[in-house]
C-alpha cells in the first residue's frame, strides 16, 4: 500500500458501498483500509485507521455526514473529507464547506468524478463536481454584485498565494510552511485579501478559487 491514499469509505448502503470499493481499489494510487456504516462508526474508524481521505455519504444514520465531519476535522484536521451525496442544493454545500470539506461530488455523476476529486484532495486541492461549479459560482456572482466597491480589486502576489492555498485546504501552519512565513503573517495576508476583495470566509474563497481558475491549477 506504499504510495497510495488510504481511503475510508463511510457509506449506509452496503450495495453502493462495495461498488465504491471496487471502484478505489481498481486505482493503481488508492486503497480502501476500512469502511463505515453510519456516521458514529466513521468517526470512530477514522481514529482507528488514520486514513488520508474519506469519502463520506451526507445521509447516514445514527450521526449524519456534516456531524461526522465536524467531528473528524475537529480531531484529525489533516485528513481530508470528500462528501458524496445526491443533493444539489447550495445549503448543503455551504455547510460541508465551513466544516472542512475539501471536496463534494455527487452519486450521479460518472466513476471518473470520484476518482478525479480522491487524487485532487489527495494533492491538496479542493475539489467540486462540475454538476455544481454553477450553483457555487452563482452565490459568489450574486454577492459580488451587491458590492459597492471598485469593480477592479488588485491584492499582492503574497495575498493571491495565501488565498490559492487555503482554497486548495491548506490550514495556515501549512500555508506559513510552504511559503517560508509565519502563521501570523499568513492570516494578516489572507485578512486584508479578504477585506480587500469583500469576502467573508473560506466558502467565499473557494468561490473567487474557481473564478480565478485556481481549483484546475496542479
Amino acid at each position: 500500500m506504499d504510495g497510495k491514499f488510504r481511503i475510508l469509505l463511510a457509506e449506509d448502503h452496503e450495495t453502493v458501498r462495495a461498488g465504491i470499493r471496487m471502484l478505489i481499489n481498481e486505482q493503481s494510487d488508492m486503497v480502501v483500509v476500512g469502511e463505515a456504516c453510519n456516521g458514529a462508526e466513521a468517526v470512530r474508524k477514522a481514529g482507528e485507521f488514520s486514513p488520508d481521505i474519506i469519502v463520506m455519504d451526507i445521509s447516514m444514520p445514527d450521526l449524519n455526514g456534516l456531524k461526522a465531519t465536524k467531528q473528524i476535522k475537529r480531531d484529525a484536521p489533516n485528513i481530508k473529507i470528500l462528501t458524496l451525496t445526491r443533493h444539489m442544493d447550495d445549503g448543503y454545500i455551504q455547510q460541508l464547506l465551513k466544516a472542512g470539506a475539501s471536496g463534494y461530488v455527487l452519486k450521479q455523476s460518472a466513476p471518473s468524478e470520484l476518482v478525479n476529486a480522491i487524487r485532487a484532495i489527495g494533492a491538496g486541492q479542493s475539489y467540486l463536481d462540475p454538476a455544481l461549479t454553477e450553483k457555487v459560482m452563482g452565490g459568489y456572482i450574486r454577492q459580488q454584485t451587491a458590492i459597492t466597491t471598485a469593480s477592479k480589486v488588485e491584492i499582492s502576489a503574497r495575498e493571491s498565494e495565501v488565498l490559492r492555498l487555503t482554497a486548495w485546504g491548506y490550514s495556515n501552519k501549512e500555508i506559513g510552511s510552504r511559503m517560508e512565513i509565519s502563521v501570523k503573517t499568513v492570516e494578516a495576508h489572507k485578512a486584508n485579501a479578504m477585506r480587500k476583495l469583500g469576502i467573508a470566509n473560506r466558502i467565499d474563497i473557494v468561490r473567487y478559487a474557481i473564478l480565478q481558475g485556481w481549483l484546475e491549477d496542479n
